[in-house]
């Protein structure tokens, strides 16, 4: 929950609304030829201040869940040819994280083994149609005047999407955004990074945004909202995520 305003700003803002609409009854009433008079526009609702529950409840020390905010990691084993983000090949990236969590993708209990099995099909004489690497894009959201990388593949044999974002640092190449779930739309705005989830609920999605967090070096979780998008027409389901384009060769910037 955002921290409480200051009661002098409801006051300001309740004080220019009421002027607004002094200054509308106004205009509408010399406009309209009357005499001049004001007239009423009816109730005005009550203001209602937010009312706090359990007082005595003593405030809680730690998260109960990790959202792995400010969570960041170098790559280890991938170069960055004169700190151009855009010269980094991005299967060997894939590779890198691959190796760096083995047990994520590499056994026949891992998650995710179907993408370690498959990104040797986004090399040279494999089946591009089966890659794993989607299409990297590539923007500054970190502020610096220099391109970061987007970057998305499929967490096989599951239909969730890794998103992952990386900026240079010190030379080094440091992954400062990490989110995987089934995924139906990526967004690039500004400073964030929106991704929105189909929901098992007809008509609602949901939509997480990332956004670069200059003090913390890292993309942060800012926003996690469940939204409506149309309207339901057989109940509950579960959605199916729509697949996004597996190629996995450079793209200009979105």
């Amino acid at each position: 929950m955002p921290p409480s305003r200051p009661r002098r700003t409801g006051r300001r803002v309740r004080a220019a609304r009421t002027a607004a609409a002094v200054a509308l009854l106004l205009a509408t009433a010399v406009a309209c030829g009357d005499t001049g008079a004001l007239r009423g526009a009816g109730a005005t609702p009550t203001a209602t201040s937010p009312a706090r529950l359990w007082p005595s409840l003593s405030p809680a020390a730690s998260p109960a869940y990790d959202f792995d905010e400010a969570d960041t990691e170098t790559v280890k084993g991938v170069a960055v040819p004169g700190d151009d983000i855009r010269k980094v090949d991005p299967v060997a990236v894939v590779r890198a994280e691959i190796a760096a969590h083995p047990g994520d993708y590499q056994g026949a209990k891992a998650p995710y083994r179907g993408t370690a099995e498959r990104v040797a099909d986004c090399e040279k004489g494999g089946d591009r149609s089966l890659c794993p690497v989607l299409k990297p894009y590539y923007r500054d959201l970190t502020g610096d005047g220099r391109d970061d990388l987007t970057l998305g593949f499929r967490l096989l044999p599951t239909k969730m999407t890794a998103v992952r974002v990386y900026t240079v640092e010190k030379h080094r190449l440091v992954r400062v955004m990490s989110n995987d779930d089934a995924v139906s739309g990526v967004e690039l705005a500004g400073h964030s990074v929106i991704i929105r989830s189909p929901s098992e609920l007809a008509g609602y999605e949901y939509r997480v945004q990332w956004t670069w967090d200059a003090d913390q070096k890292a993309m942060l979780l800012t926003h996690d909202e469940f939204l409506r998008t149309g309207s339901p027409k057989h109940g509950v389901r579960r959605a199916t995520p729509v697949a996004p384009d597996a190629s996995a060769s450079p793209s200009a910037t979105p």
